[in-house]
């Protein structure tokens, strides 16, 4: 089938549509959710959750765009509303490494997905959703910013903070 006949399936609440499009999309969106999860058990929730949201608002899919993305605007926006259930606190850093982007770089990296999974993962959670929602998503550190209700400062000194934490593990890797 295709994503349109089963988006149209689920608009119509078919449990089979349903199934379809959660086998279809749910490894791809739990790799979003891991992103943002403290561990794979976090994830899955995230994952469910998203997916319910996601069949209450199907009928809102316009048909334009790829559906995939919007499926993962979802994903991260519940992953988002989780955080700020949570009351995350995003620390202000040290001002000089709000005013730009750090002097860290990944660099090339050999390293495979989950190696990099996991070094996310051990980021402490602000960091992790900044660097998350700038390096990966391509959202803006205004857009962080509005989206997170804090300073722009704060996200800049965060995912500044981020990168140095993983190019600090990264070192470690390589020193082995």
């Amino acid at each position: 089938m295709t994503d349109e006949e089963i988006i149209r399936g689920c608009i119509q609440k078919d449990l089979r549509s349903q199934k379809q499009l959660y086998d279809r999309y749910s490894s791809k969106m739990m790799g979003v959710c891991l992103r943002y999860a403290n561990n794979k058990e976090e994830a899955q929730d995230l994952l469910q959750e998203g997916f319910i949201k996601v069949f209450q608002n199907i009928s809102s899919f316009k048909f334009s765009g790829e559906f995939a993305g919007w499926i993962k605007k979802i994903m991260v926006n519940n992953a988002l509303e989780q955080i700020r259930k949570r009351k995350i606190v995003f620390e202000k850093l040290e001002d000089d490494f709000a005013d730009g982007e750090s002097e860290y770089h990944l660099g090339e990296s050999q390293h495979d997905v989950k190696d990099l999974l996991r070094m996310l993962q051990q980021l402490p959670q602000g960091y992790r959703t900044v660097f998350n929602l700038y390096a990966i998503e391509g959202y803006t550190h205004k857009e962080i910013a509005d989206r997170l209700e804090i300073e722009e400062g704060t996200s800049k000194s965060q995912y500044a903070r981020a990168r140095a934490y993983i190019q600090k593990m990264l070192a470690g890797v390589k020193s082995v």
